[in-house]
């Protein structure tokens, strides 16, 4: 058996789930801690007797820095969190404690057990409405809801720890990833999941806007394979973009799935183009992108099935759910 240990928070969820994957085939023994908020145990069911995996359901907030769970762990690699963005205006609390305080917990452990690396998964929404396009990892910040801040505020904590408590650490943005597994709760989930679920529903896609927004879409196998990069390099201290580099609008998207379409109104706080500049990953971890946008949606196609259980939207639900966004963030942004 291996004596490499990764630990994985959030390993549940929809990107942690593929970086099990992705550790396991690897070699590596795995360590999941998950509480189950948003993951789903069906995403490592095909994992469910193998010799190196250990699934730990606790929340990262009660777990001692001293758990076992950590000791001799060479990479920590952090996804737990809420990431939900619409609810985020109603239970700012809830997100800064999680996001924040899960973070500090996940660091604390990572120092005390002397981990070469801790990996954030940090998130392109503390952009705001980036006026640089592409967008570079020294842009303004600029966060437009409690979500975006919140993982901005982690992010910030993960690099205090590196200059101060000397954690070798690295925080990567993540922009629009998508793929199997993808959310498929919360008000108003991921692009994706609201889509399929649609498409198995024979009922129409909500475009928001005129679907003419670009989002920087990346595919979750490229995301997983740029952490263990970031992982194994020497390179500490470092923030980086992660992104395809090549968006797609909305209107694409709905092309390739193939289905009538529906209009919503488009959300404040929201920008109409995302994408990555991911000149500095390239040079200094050497990642890409592997998967096209074309394959990654066919991939997600043949996986259809996955959302058969993920709630149904339409125009009359998504208004409700996001009457709120709509009353505080154009108050915000006017």
């Amino acid at each position: 058996m291996s004596d490499r240990l990764a630990v994985v928070t959030g390993g549940a969820g929809f990107i942690g789930s593929h970086m099990v994957d992705l550790l396991l085939a690897e070699g590596y023994r795995v360590h999941v801690i998950d509480n189950l908020a948003s993951g789903r145990r069906d995403n490592l069911a095909h994992h469910a007797s193998h010799p190196r995996l250990r699934v730990e359901v606790k929340d990262l907030r009660d777990v001692s820095a001293e758990d076992a769970l950590f000791r001799g762990a060479e990479h920590l690699f952090h996804f737990a969190g809420l990431g939900d963005i619409v609810p985020s205006i109603n239970r700012p609390i809830d997100y800064l404690s999680t996001n924040v305080l899960g973070t500090i917990h996940a660091l604390e452990a990572a120092r005390l057990a002397r981990v070469r690396k801790f990996v954030y998964a940090a998130s392109s929404s503390c952009y705001g409405l980036a006026t640089e396009l592409p967008t570079t990892e020294s842009a303004p910040i600029s966060p437009q809801y409690p979500y975006a801040l919140s993982k901005y505020v982690a992010e910030e904590a993960v690099l205090h720890w590196g200059r101060v408590y000397r954690l070798p650490a690295v925080s990567i943005r993540i922009f629009n990833a998508y793929g199997p597994r993808s959310r498929t709760t919360g008000a108003y989930g991921a692009v994706f999941g609201v889509f399929l679920k649609q498409k198995l529903a024979g009922k129409p896609f909500t475009v928001v806007g005129d679907g003419t927004q670009r989002r920087d879409f990346v595919y979750v196998t490229d995301v997983t394979r740029a952490f263990l990069l970031a992982a194994e390099a020497e390179r500490s201290g470092a923030v980086y973009n992660l992104g395809g580099g090549n968006p797609q609008s909305v209107n694409r998207l709905v092309e390739l799935l193939g289905g009538p379409v529906v209009f919503v109104p488009k959300r404040p706080g929201e920008p109409d183009c995302t994408w990555a500049d991911i000149t500095k990953i390239r040079r200094e971890l050497g990642w890409s992108p592997r998967v096209s946008f074309e394959e990654g949606v066919a991939a997600m196609l043949q996986q259809i099935d996955y959302w058969r259980d993920a709630p149904l939207w339409d125009p009359a639900s998504i208004e409700a759910a996001t009457k709120d966004w709509f009353t505080t963030l154009a108050g915000a942004n006017s």
